[in-house]
């Protein structure tokens, strides 16, 4: 019988809160905006994470340039995860942004719209 909280999910629920303080404290790169960690999954043998990110007040254009730039300073960041983690091998990095929070947002608006009275005009 599988657990139901495995290692893949503890290792993971650690490194979204490492990754957090990482973007935080050690990422000075111009282009990483206001970036926040909504996820991350790791294979069963935690060889590749996938994080999945949000980004505050940034355009679709703002979206992936947040993106490109993490891919492109994931060395950097696994580095710094590493000294973090007590890990034997750290995982590659590969970033995503999560587009559940735009559509959520969308589908709220659409709500609040139904529920609107008609106006009498």
């Amino acid at each position: 019988m599988p657990k139901e909280y495995g290692r893949s999910q503890r290792v993971a629920s650690q490194m979204q809160k490492e990754l957090a303080l990482i973007l935080q404290r050690e990422v000075h790169d111009p282009r990483v905006g206001f970036v926040t960690i909504n996820e991350v999954i790791l294979t069963k043998d935690l060889a590749v994470a996938k994080i999945y990110i949000t980004v505050l007040n940034a355009d679709e254009a703002g979206k992936s340039t947040n993106v490109k730039a993490l891919n492109e300073i994931s060395a950097f960041i696994r580095h710094e995860l590493a000294k973090r983690m007590r890990l034997r091998h750290i995982s590659e990095l590969h970033f995503y942004y999560d587009h559940s929070f735009d559509t959520g947002q969308r589908v709220s608006e659409l709500l609040h719209e139904v529920a609107r009275p008609p106006q009498d005009d």
